[in-house]
């Protein structure tokens, strides 16, 4: 058991980087598993390993195949499968007629079959409304409805669903959101923005907005009198007890390498805990001594800041369930410090 990464130029790397066509391969012989025979091994490196007993798998290869593609859609940019239902769904709605209602259907059963479910964003409903009208009175649905038929009372309830859906979804878009405020009472604030991951190591781009905010970003930082190319070469070095080890992650060619020889050093003592503040402070040298950047993280106002670090989703990062976000966290904080200063209080 194992990541499936996905990349927006359409590779995969499954224990081997390939592209799609490769990967539909690697998919029809097996080397990638969607179902498990009886008995069949599976393991987690390093963590343990067990055998299927009565094993069901909620995919099949085709079905995984285009969660992929769509995922690759996804990284460029493009309309997703979902996308197109929900715009096909528009259309149906805006002119409701059987020619729009079969291409509605279309691409509902064009959408990977895990993934019709949610397209709605309507936990309680699920798909419901969205099937009811994809299929039409006397049309018969799917998935986790599977077998029932649409009414003319379904088609008339579906279509009272998406008035309000629609008119629900206007609203929201107006309207800016709002937190708790210091007298209790509700304050406007902007939606969040996304620090997405990059790898700058093949150049800077000429304009790179707020990706300037994330740690691994080229903005040379000084710490007790020592260089350090990136905020996340100088938490490295702090992070390991070696002072020969500290040295050369410092003069790492990236904050890649830089992570690998920090992994196979020693941690200092009690790391886990002080790690939190050690950021912090590197945050703090970071803004102090590129007023530019300061001026970036100040443009973000309240907004708030989600880090994606895919490498560490559990604490720093948003990436997962269980993204503590401690990385986007220690970002406004900053950003607090840097505005209360800047105001006087």
């Amino acid at each position: 058991l194992t990541s499936l990464k996905i990349y927006a130029d359409g590779l995969v790397d499954c224990w081997g980087l390939v592209d799609l066509e490769e990967f539909a391969d690697k998919l029809a012989s097996g080397w990638v598993a969607t179902e498990f025979e009886e008995g069949a091994r599976a393991s987690v490196h390093g963590l343990g390993e067990w055998r299927f007993a009565e094993p069901y798998s909620y995919t099949d290869a085709d079905c995984l195949l285009a969660e992929v593609r769509d995922t690759v859609e996804e990284l460029n940019g493009r309309p997703t499968t979902s996308d197109r239902c929900l715009a096909a769904l528009d259309a149906f709605l805006a002119d409701p007629g059987e020619d729009r209602r079969a291409a509605l259907r279309a691409a509902y059963l064009g959408i990977p079959e895990t993934r019709r479910v949610y397209i709605l964003g309507d936990m309680d409903s699920k798909d419901w409304p969205l099937q009811v009208l994809a299929f039409g009175p006397g049309g018969t649905l799917t998935g986790m409805f599977e077998g029932a038929t649409v009414g003319d009372r379904d088609h008339g309830s579906a279509l009272e669903y998406f008035a309000e859906w629609a008119s629900h979804k206007e609203v929201y878009k107006e309207r800016p959101r709002a937190e708790e405020g210091p007298d209790g009472r509700g304050e406007p604030r902007a939606g969040a923005i996304v620090l997405e991951q990059r790898f700058f190591g093949a150049g800077t781009p000429s304009d790179p907005g707020i990706l300037v905010l994330r740690n691994d970003f080229p903005a040379p930082v000084t710490v007790d009198g020592a260089p350090y190319p990136t905020v996340l070469h100088a938490y490295r070095a702090a992070s390991v007890a070696d002072p020969a080890t500290r040295e050369a992650i410092r003069t790492a060619e990236n904050p890649g390498r830089a992570g690998l020889l920090a992994r196979e050093a020693p941690r200092r003592p009690d790391w886990a805990v002080a790690r939190t503040a050690v950021m912090l402070r590197l945050l703090r040298a970071k803004f102090e001594q590129h007023p530019d950047l300061a001026e970036v993280l100040l443009s973000t106002g309240d907004r708030t800041i989600l880090y994606d670090d895919s490498g560490s989703p559990r604490y720093w990062g948003n990436s997962g369930p269980e993204g503590r976000n401690w990385a986007g966290r220690l970002l406004e904080l900053v950003r607090a410090e840097l505005c209360a200063a800047r105001a006087g209080i």
